[in-house]
C-alpha cells in the first residue's frame, strides 16, 4: 500500500542499559530496559511388543515414502507453506489494494457488548511510512528491536459517529524468532495492558476523529503476531473529544461483568473487532499467492 512518498523507516539501535544480560534479538539490537510496572498476580505383553514393533516398521516405511515424495516435488531446499507465508508477510502489503487492507465499510454480526451487530465506516487512511510518534515512548521502546519497515493506519468511526478507532498494521524486519521473542515479552511482562504503553492514534482532518488524540484514548488492543512479521493493534475513544475516561486494555474492558465507561460504551468491543478483522485480513493475504485474491 503506497498512498505518498516512502518515509524513512524507524531506527532499531539498542535502547537504554539492559536489565541483567537480555538475549540478543534477530533483525536488530537488544531488548531495551522497561522501567517496572507495579506488581501484580500471575495469570491464572511380548505378543503386543513385537505387533507394535512391525507397525513402527510399517510407519517409518510410509513415513519416508512420504518424505521422499515431498523431496521430489518441491526439491530439498523448498521452504514450507509457514516460512513462505512469514516471508511474503513482509511485501504483501505493498502488492495489497488499500481498500483491502482496511475496508471501507466493516460488519459484523455479534461485534458489540451482548453480541450486538456493529458497523463501522472508514474515515482516512494515513500515509504509509516509519513509525516515528505513532506509540507512546515506553512501547516504542519495546517494540524498536523488532524493527520498522513499515506503519499502516486507518481511523474508523461506528454507526453512531459517536466513537472512532485507529487500527494500525507494523510490519517489522526481524525474522521469526525475533517475532515469537516480542511476543513472548509482551506476555510475560504484560505490556499490553500498560496504560502507559499505548498506541496513538491518526485523526483525519475534517472528519469525526478530527478530536482523537491522545488525551481521548480510552481503550486499546495489541497482538504481537507470529507466523507474519507484524503487530497489529487498535485505539479508541469518543469522537466528542471528550478527556478524563480512564483507559482500559480491551481485554479486561469486554470480560463479562465489566462496568468501567470504556465497557459500557463498546469501546473495548471496537478495538477488539477492528484489530481482528484488518489482522485476519493481512494473514490471508500472506498465504496468498502473488496475483490470486484472498
Amino acid at each position: 500500500m503506497s498512498t505518498e512518498a516512502d518515509a524513512p523507516p524507524c531506527p532499531t539501535a539498542p535502547l537504554g542499559a539492559p536489565l541483567g544480560a537480555p538475549p540478543a534479538v534477530a533483525g536488530g539490537g537488544s531488548w531495551g530496559s522497561i522501567p517496572p510496572y507495579p506488581a501484580r498476580p500471575p495469570r491464572r505383553t511380548t505378543g503386543r511388543t513385537v505387533a507394535a514393533a512391525v507397525c513402527a516398521v510399517l510407519g517409518t516405511g510410509l513415513i519416508a515414502g512420504a518424505l521422499a515424495g515431498s523431496w521430489l516435488v518441491d526439491g530439498p531446499d523448498a521452504p514450507s507453506a509457514a516460512e513462505a507465508a512469514y516471508a511474503h508477510g513482509a511485501t504483501r502489503w505493498q502488492e495489497e489494494p488499500v481498500d483491502r487492507l482496511f475496508p471501507p465499510a466493516i460488519h459484523s454480526d455479534a461485534a458489540g457488548p451482548g453480541g450486538a451487530a456493529r458497523d463501522w465506516t472508514r474515515l482516512g487512511v494515513a500515509p504509509d511510512g516509519g513509525c516515528t510518534d505513532a506509540f507512546d515512548p515506553l512501547l516504542a521502546r519495546a517494540l524498536a528491536p523488532a524493527g520498522c519497515r513499515r506503519l499502516l493506519r486507518a481511523t474508523y468511526a461506528d454507526a453512531t459517529s459517536t466513537r472512532v478507532t485507529t487500527v494500525g498494521l507494523l510490519i517489522t524486519d526481524t525474522g521469526r524468532a525475533g517475532m515469537r521473542a516480542l511476543n513472548h515479552r509482551f506476555s510475560d511482562e504484560h505490556l499490553d495492558e500498560r496504560t502507559d504503553l499505548m498506541p496513538r492514534p491518526y485523526a483525519p482532518a475534517g472528519t469525526v476523529a478530527g478530536n482523537f488524540g491522545d488525551a481521548q484514548r480510552a481503550s486499546w488492543r495489541i497482538s504481537v503476531l507470529t507466523d507474519v512479521p507484524a503487530v497489529v493493534y487498535a485505539v479508541t475513544g469518543f469522537a466528542d473529544g471528550r478527556t478524563g475516561v480512564p483507559p482500559q486494555p480491551a481485554p479486561a474492558a469486554v470480560a463479562p461483568g465489566a462496568t468501567t465507561a470504556a465497557a459500557q460504551a463498546g469501546l473495548g468491543n471496537d478495538a477488539t473487532a477492528l484489530a481482528a478483522r484488518i489482522e485476519r485480513g493481512y494473514r490471508d493475504a500472506a498465504r496468498t499467492a502473488d496475483g490470486e485474491t484472498p
